[in-house]
């Protein structure tokens, strides 16, 4: 297995308003007029999965399967072209603020690594970037 972290980022809320929003993944109708246009046909979840179309990988969609309290949400693919899990971590910095991590874990072929590795590192870190902009207020 093979890990890809992000790098840690900071955000302007308190942590149980984030990880609130971060366990539930039916909040992301909050913030469906930031996917791009060309994905929103493919883009779709409910309180416990999010599928998207990303090209030129496919077809994506992941599952939470742990949920800990104000600390972590735990996801798997359930359907891509390579496995992989997927954590968000999130802690407290102060009363108001937090700081997270996004972080992959995907057993890629050795055949493939070379080529893929780069892209998931990216794609890792624009998932945090855009996680760490989202308006987690109520």
């Amino acid at each position: 297995m093979t890990k890809f972290e992000s790098s840690v980022k900071q955000i302007a809320y308190p942590v149980e308003d984030v990880y609130r929003n971060i366990s539930d993944l039916s909040n992301l109708e909050r913030v469906r007029d930031r996917v791009p246009e060309d994905k929103l046909n493919s883009f779709s979840f409910d309180r416990d999965t999010v599928s998207v179309n990303v090209d030129p990988v496919g077809d994506i969609k992941l599952r939470i399967i742990e949920r800990e309290e104000g600390k972590c949400v735990k996801f798997e693919t359930e359907q891509s072209p390579m496995p992989f899990n997927l954590w968000i971590q999130v802690l407290p910095v102060t009363e108001t603020t937090s700081k997270m991590r996004v972080t992959v874990q995907a057993d890629i072929p050795f055949m493939l690594k070379g080529m893929v590795s780069g892209p998931l590192q990216d794609g890792v870190e624009k998932i945090a970037d855009a996680l760490s902009q989202i308006p987690y207020g109520k």
